[in-house]
């Protein structure tokens, strides 16, 4: 590549990212981004090649690219029963997906089972959910052509 065609494909990208974003939830990036620190005790956010955007713990899965993932497939990591009987339905972490689970995790997961169960995340976003998805959007990688 030319160093042309380099800056003419991070230009494009970095146009593409907000929209993508936007696309996917209605929420404040930047509020979310503050509201992570909720989180970051369990979750880090790392890109594929291990580079780490957000510090934080892997008592939980890593978030980068949550938003559009199916709900349960990060490899090595122990799902609640819940969890795994969601997935199986199918259900993919969209917008509505992920902030109908952010305020409350058993609930939704319980909803989208079909059976009570408890999901092994505890925290519960009453407000900034919307926040939340669109920052972890933000940071997550570009979307498939």
């Amino acid at each position: 590549m030319t160093r042309g065609t380099i800056a003419t494909t991070l230009l494009i990208t970095s146009l593409a990212l907000p929209a993508f974003a936007e696309s996917h939830a209605t929420g404040d990036a930047a509020k979310g981004e503050s509201t992570y620190k909720k989180c970051k005790a369990c979750h880090v956010i790392a890109d594929d090649d291990g580079n780490v955007i957000q510090k934080g713990g892997k008592t939980g899965p890593n978030l980068y690219g949550v938003v559009g993932r199916a709900a349960g497939s990060v490899d090595g990591f122990r799902y609640s029963s819940v969890m795994e009987d969601a997935a199986a339905t199918g259900l993919v972490w969209d917008a509505e997906n992920l902030v109908s689970f952010l305020a409350d995790p058993s609930k939704h997961l319980s909803e989208v089972a079909g059976k009570k169960g408890r999901s092994k995340m505890s925290l519960k976003l009453k407000k900034g959910a919307e926040d939340m998805v669109a920052y972890l959007a933000s940071v997550g990688p570009a979307p498939a052509e």
